[in-house]
């Protein structure tokens, strides 16, 4: 006689029952993304999808056209294409889709499996089959500790989320700054091209001057090298705006014929007035997404811990039982018998009493402790930092464009005048208006410098990227201020 021994659980609707509370639904192909694009959208201002099909990916191509197809494309396009466009922003949900993917495998963990077998068909002078074999399986431990794992998975989960924002508020600050530091870069070609028009003209009259014999020839060396340096500069500030450029397209994720657009050939003046963020410090510990995913990681550690504590004993349990069903004929009859048994099947550690484990857990939850708690610091400070940028580079800049350009203006003014008048001589004309460039192109640095400030308010509030930028704009600087000394 055929036996078959099956692992029976206890109670099967238990599992079914704790996983029809979970309100969550994991098994949506957009689970979770509706909350972090609400939460980008904030920061943002700006709409993202994930793309997960053909026919939106069609839908999107088509909306990025229509966005492209103005003449001149200004910061706010710019930012919207590259998040619908960027194809690392949809690899980062992709992140978001493998969260809900492991929450929704914990939730199926606890269900019980089923088999059946049959054994004895065909056998001549019996119905259909002799023995009846079935198994229905589960594990003890794991609908001990369902409820927390579905907790720590949850708590993934909305980790997940934000990291998605994240990325999104990141992309979204860098389009910005790329768009700014491009225009900015063209701006600066277009006035050391008019820089470039007074060398030449100064080096063209040197020439003649010297030919005539009424220059030195040191002095004339003076005049042709000032025009072959700023050749240089203007020849290396047009690199620069191409590859700032070039930067804007990989974060807009353009190609092929799309990156023949145009962008304004200046940066707009800042605004009359500032953007009043006094409480700066309170909205970035209350808003930073990183912070919150910090706080999750706190959480999910403790929530990690209590499980070790529940599982340092008994490693694995699971409830055995067995039953057969054997059909006989006799007399014309078909009999069955049905026979049961039970047992319990676990595994002990013998040798390791979870301490271990349970000192692993105490360390892993001081050091995310730690880690949130250096955090609230340094947002705060962030924060700090980037309004006191902010307010900086606003008075800088209308400093600039309020008195240093209009002296400026003024001596190259009265110069023209004093030159018409015979009084001023041609190269001290021409000086003054290499002076007024020089200004001017600070004046640029300024003006970009206060929008890159200004583009850093959102990400140090949400969240998001914002190291590279003071790097960026130290560096150009820099390089402007070594210009300037032609």
């Amino acid at each position: 006689m055929a036996f078959a021994k099956t692992k029976l659980i206890s109670s099967l609707l238990l599992p079914l029952i704790a996983a029809g509370c979970v309100t969550t639904d994991y098994s949506s192909k957009e689970s979770g993304f509706m909350n972090a694009s609400l939460k980008s959208n904030e920061a943002t201002g700006k709409q993202t999808v994930w793309i997960q099909n053909h026919k939106q990916a069609e839908e999107i191509r088509s909306r990025v056209k229509t966005l492209m197809a103005k003449k001149t494309i200004d910061v706010e396009t710019a930012v919207q294409v590259a998040l619908l466009n960027n194809r690392g922003l949809q690899a980062a949900y992709a992140d978001l889709g493998d969260s809900a993917a492991d929450a929704w495998q914990t939730q199926l963990s606890v269900f019980p499996t089923f088999s059946v077998g049959l054994t004895g068909i065909g056998t001549p002078g019996l119905e259909a089959y002799r023995v009846l074999e079935g198994a229905i399986a589960t594990n003890i431990l794991a609908l001990a500790t369902y409820d927390r794992n579905i907790k720590l998975a949850e708590t993934r989960f909305r980790q997940a989320q934000l990291n998605a924002a994240l990325a999104t508020i990141s992309l979204a600050a860098e389009t910005r700054r790329a768009w700014i530091n491009a225009v900015a870069a063209w701006e600066n070609v277009a006035y050391l091209n008019q820089a470039k028009a007074a060398a030449d003209a100064s080096s063209e009259l040197a020439k003649k001057i010297g030919e005539a014999g009424s220059m030195t020839k040191a002095d004339q060396a003076r005049e042709h090298v000032f025009y072959a340096e700023l050749t240089g500069e203007t020849a290396k500030a047009r690199l620069e705006a191409k590859l700032a450029k070039e930067e804007l397209i990989r974060l807009m994720g353009l190609s092929g014929s799309d990156i023949e657009f145009q962008i304004p050939n200046r940066l707009p003046s800042p605004p009359k007035s500032l953007i009043k963020r006094d409480d700066i410090e309170a909205e970035a510990i209350h808003k930073r997404m990183d912070l919150q995913v910090a706080r999750l990681e706190l959480q999910a550690t403790a929530q990690s811990y209590k499980l070790e504590d529940v599982t340092r004993i008994v490693t694995d349990i699971e409830l055995v039982g067995t039953w057969e069903k054997e059909r006989e004929r006799e007399d014309g009859r078909i009999l069955s018998d049905i026979s049961r048994s039970a047992g319990l099947e676990f595994t002990i550690p013998i040798f390791d009493s979870g301490q271990a484990r349970l000192r692993k857990g105490e360390l892993a939850y001081m050091r995310a402790a730690n880690q949130l708690a250096e955090m609230a610091v340094n947002v705060r400070s962030e924060a700090r930092s980037a309004y006191v940028a902010y307010k900086s580079n606003y008075d800088i800049a209308r400093h600039y464009r309020n008195n240093v350009l209009p002296l400026r203006k003024a001596i190259e003014d009265q110069s023209l005048l004093t030159y018409n008048g015979m009084i001023t001589s041609t190269f001290e004309l021409i000086a003054d208006t290499r002076e007024k460039i020089d200004s001017t192109i600070l004046a640029v640095n300024a003006k970009r410098d206060f929008w890159l400030a200004e583009a850093n308010l959102a990400p140090v509030i949400y969240g998001g990227s914002t190291g590279s930028a003071a790097a960026e704009t130290e560096l150009a600087t820099a390089e402007a201020a070594e210009s300037g000394g032609h």
